[in-house]
């Protein structure tokens, strides 16, 4: 049992592993507190990286993320606006841009319902979106992409992705008649054993690191 489960009364159990459908209250309010708790660990350690090391890893993670892609020519790529020390991938943008791809920025445009994504460009206008986040403005075309870069807080083995708890891009996903390739984007400390996933959760299809690119089936 780690620090963080032993706060509360029982762990989260792992029933899900025997029977996927199978939602027992009591394990989604263990499950909810013991990600609550990790979260705010995990984000408070990153906030608080040195910022020369934060650059030096975000040059990795941008190199390995661009070597992921491939040939991105006519692809529409789904960045993000960081936030709260998520590693920043705005030059990368303009360099997917620069050599013929397409660039979207997901939409929050409601509350328990999937994200949009809206097509941006260097230089077009931005405004403040949920938590302040920039976002394209509703006149901009919604577009449906490619490849889906989803920013965490924590990753596990099995590469589920611990979020901001608003269950998103889960939804987003679920909801997507045609699926992207979604990759995951961290810093290698955002590591955890598990994120105890629920029956909700999607794992995505790889994640990028400072130290490489993480697929499916790897071992940590």
């Amino acid at each position: 049992m780690t620090a963080a489960e032993g706060q509360f009364a029982s762990p989260p159990c792992f029933l899900h592993e025997l029977d996927p459908h199978y939602v027992d209250p009591q394990q989604r309010i263990d499950v909810m507190r013991w990600r609550k708790a990790e979260r705010e660990r995990l984000i408070g350690a990153r906030v608080r990286m040195d910022q020369a090391d934060r650059q030096a890893r975000m040059g990795r993670i941008a190199h390995h993320l661009e070597a992921a892609f491939g040939n991105i020519v006519g692809q529409t790529i789904s960045f993000y606006w960081p936030f709260r020390g998520e590693p920043d991938l705005r030059e990368l943008m303009t360099r997917v841009l620069d050599t013929g791809g397409h660039v979207a920025l997901p939409v929050v445009v409601a509350r328990a319902q999937p994200l949009v994504f809206r097509a941006w460009r260097t230089g077009e206008p931005l405004e403040s979106g949920v938590w302040n986040i920039p976002i394209p403005p509703a006149s901009a075309p919604v577009v449906t992409p490619d490849i889906v870069i989803a920013p965490l807080v924590g990753f596990d083995q099995a590469l589920y992705r611990l979020g901001y708890g608003g269950g998103f891009f889960d939804r987003t996903l679920a909801a997507m008649p045609r699926h992207p390739s979604v990759i995951g984007v961290g810093y290698d400390q955002a590591a955890i054993p598990t994120i105890f996933p629920q029956v909700h959760d999607i794992p995505m299809d790889m994640l990028v690191t400072e130290s490489g690119l993480i697929t499916k089936g790897a071992s940590q």
